[in-house]
């Protein structure tokens, strides 16, 4: 496969970035995209020229960091599946490939198309979590009996791997989807329920005070999502949300 390859260049955080285009050849429909942008980065250092920096760990759909905005779509044109899984006959002979970082308030670029996603961490640290009573008496989780439904929600919620895909494609900003997954993932188990209200208020709250949009149902991010995480966990959180708030103002 002969293609043609728009990439956004930005040196640091503070440079102003710009769209360079680089032609590319002999590309294997069956290598990832992946792979493809390492064999880009061979020839460039072949030339003098400084290699594209993009995420990457695992390269097998799990950890989410090959986070890329490829043709106006998170992780690219395939569907329930990361950057990394992505294929090149996805594409076509002599195509031209547009690949960004992607785009938030609230992910600022680094370098190239590199992001730093941090913001999800302390999103996560605000409450994402399960305090443990360590006093000696403490119940084994698997003896704690769940419906199964719970439990199938909770696992579904708690597939969520952070990548932000759905950040990049809300029109918003809208870190909704990720945070509804992470409360949802605790607060259907009873472990999670002791603490459901202060975690919903402080992690809905650190999202806002972190830059992101809100949420206006477009659905977009459940399309998007390599995980196919569900708009029902944003319903959820709003719910669990609105219940803490009263709570909360009523002491």
């Amino acid at each position: 496969m002969n293609l043609t390859l728009k990439i956004w260049r930005q040196k640091d955080s503070k440079a102003k970035g710009a769209v360079e285009t680089y032609p590319i050849s002999d590309i294997s429909p069956d290598s990832s995209f992946l792979e493809m942008l390492d064999v880009l980065n061979e020839s460039l250092v072949l030339k003098g020229i400084v290699p594209v920096a993009f995420d990457h760990d695992c390269r097998e759909g799990i950890c989410g960091m090959c986070s890329l905005y490829i043709n106006g779509e998170a992780h690219g044109p395939d569907r329930k599946v990361t950057t990394c899984q992505l294929h090149m006959r996805m594409f076509k002979d002599g195509d031209t490939i547009t690949i960004e970082p992607f785009r938030s308030a609230g992910f600022p670029v680094v370098k190239d198309l590199v992001v730093d996603r941090s913001a999800f961490d302390k999103i996560q640290q605000a409450g994402g979590y399960v305090s443990v009573n360590t006093s000696g008496n403490t119940q084994d989780a698997n003896a704690i009996p769940i419906p199964k439904r719970d439990a199938d929600m909770a696992f579904d919620a708690a597939t969520c791997i952070g990548c932000g895909a759905c950040v990049a494609t809300c029109k918003n900003g809208s870190a909704m989807l990720f945070v509804s997954a992470k409360v949802s993932q605790f607060s259907l188990l009873p472990q999670g329920k002791v603490e459901a209200d202060r975690r919903a208020l402080n992690m809905v709250g650190k999202m806002d005070e972190l830059g992101f949009g809100n949420c206006t149902n477009t659905g977009a991010c459940e399309v998007e999502c390599p995980k196919g995480i569900s708009l029902d966990n944003i319903a959820r959180m709003n719910s669990d949300f609105l219940k803490a708030s009263i709570i909360s103002e009523e002491k």
